[in-house]
């Protein structure tokens, strides 16, 4: 006669003590974590955060229309015309000129670099008396970071 195991979830008859239990092996010491897959982990260092910047200290100038604009601020003069942008930072610039464009209705601004080449953007004004405020705050921005002398 063989004896067949009770079914799971028996209990030994009355009196009888149950099997002992087969002993566990003890628990794997703890692994370090494994090295993160290539392309994960903290970024590198030029995109890590940085704080934001400062604001500029400096006075800054903005012409705009619909396709055009112009910028002078303590980087430079920047151009967009378009769609089209052009930076110049104050070391690459020899002169800058503006004057009003011959119907009166638009300021023209050309940066000139140190090699003679120039580059020319023209904002239209609206209304016409805001190219007279723009005059105004174009020569006292230009005179900041370009004084004569």
């Amino acid at each position: 006669m063989t004896t067949q195991p009770p079914p799971y979830g028996s209990q030994p008859p009355y009196g009888q003590q149950p099997p002992p239990m087969p002993a566990s092996p003890p628990p794997p010491p703890p692994a370090t974590a494994p090295p993160a897959p290539p392309g994960f982990g903290p970024p590198p260092p030029q995109y890590a955060y940085a704080p934001p910047q400062q604001p500029s200290t400096g006075p800054e100038f903005m012409a705009v229309d619909a396709h055009n604009s112009i910028v002078v601020d303590m980087e430079g003069v920047a151009f967009e015309d378009h769609g089209a942008s052009a930076d110049f930072p104050w070391p690459e610039i020899r002169s800058v000129h503006y004057k009003a464009s011959p119907n009166g209705k638009s300021l023209m601004m050309a940066v000139v670099l140190p090699d003679g080449r120039f580059y020319e953007c023209v904002v239209e004004a609206k209304p016409r008396a805001q190219l007279g405020e723009w005059f105004g705050q174009l020569a006292a921005v230009l005179g900041y970071y370009r004084p004569m002398g």
